[in-house]
């Protein structure tokens, strides 16, 4: 960085350079788990990893960001990024890239003009707990980047206050899952490689329910969401099996195959989405985003 606090003018041109290719190692997972770093691209997940590095630092903990490379044109066409990892204090070293360079750090075809070099951000498990969550979401052996990306988001905009990821489902810090994640990434709390048996032991200990989205449940989530409504206006109804408001963990399984059986086995109950129309299911992110909304409206109303 320069005196003024701007990148200096000197682009970084090669792409076989030393640099180049040690922040291209983090498209691999090898790469990142060894060097516990990520990249984040675009501004819009740049912006989110420097808003979550200012507040990290401000709270005394350990920085999110380490390195910020863009072109030119996004460092002009985005000056509060380079404001933001210019503060003083930030530590963050800004560069100027070509498109060449880029093009070679990230794994994307079309770079989006500005990367960051980020450390991890998950957290353990038992620091969820502690903080007495209201809403959780699990991912249980989801593999594809774009649904765990879509879930996570879709979590952060309903509030939730942690994201779990199961010991066989996709790498978070996958590229595509980032991106996916539109910055939520930075949002909330993430852990990775849970053990199913650990979590739902801490989740009981925690009086956390355990919902299981199950298109054959045997609970019509459209029938807790009315009970819900009807409590909340002191309105008389029948017993409910599950009271929608109270403390829950979502989990949500496989793409393909749902969740195993051995998986249900461990919810308190099984919840199906009801499907009006002629549609075989509803997709992951889809499902995920109504069930977490569902208890999140609840919850509110309480």
């Amino acid at each position: 960085m320069s005196e003024t606090g701007r990148p200096p003018a000197e682009a970084m041109t090669n792409p076989r350079a030393d640099r180049v290719r040690d922040v291209a190692k983090l498209t691999g997972r090898s790469g990142r788990l060894k060097r516990r770093q990520f990249l984040a691209e675009g501004p819009q997940s740049v912006r989110e990893a420097l808003r979550a590095h200012r507040e990290c630092l401000a709270a005394g903990g350990t920085a999110v960001v380490e390195a910020l490379y863009g072109t030119v044109e996004s460092l002009r066409k985005y000056p509060e990024l380079v404001e933001a990892a210019s503060a003083p204090g930030s530590r963050v070293q800004v560069r100027v890239a070509s498109e060449l360079v880029l093009s070679a750090m990230t794994d994307t075809v079309a770079p989006q003009g500005i990367v960051a070099v980020c450390n991890f951000v998950d957290v353990p498990l038992a620091e969820v707990f502690a903080a007495k969550p209201k809403l959780i979401a699990m991912l249980c052996r989801v593999q594809d980047p774009g649904n765990a990306g879509t879930v996570l988001r879709a979590a952060d905009a309903a509030g939730a206050d942690a994201v779990i990821f199961s010991n066989s489902s996709v790498d978070v810090y996958n590229p595509k899952t980032v991106r996916s994640t539109a910055g939520s990434l930075f949002h909330l709390p993430v852990v990775l490689g849970a053990d199913l048996a650990d979590v739902v032991a801490a989740a009981k200990a925690a009086g956390v329910g355990i919902l299981a989205a199950d298109g054959y449940g045997q609970l019509n989530l459209d029938l807790l969401q009315d009970e819900s409504a009807a409590r909340a206006f002191d309105q008389e109804i029948p017993d409910s099996s599950y009271e929608l408001e109270r403390p829950t963990l979502w989990m949500f399984g496989n793409e393909a195959q749902g969740l195993a059986g051995e998986e249900k086995a461990l919810a308190d109950h099984r919840v199906a989405v009801p499907v009006y129309g002629a549609a075989e299911s509803l997709n992951l992110g889809t499902a995920a985003t109504v069930c977490l909304y569902a208890s999140a409206r609840a919850q509110h109303r309480a």
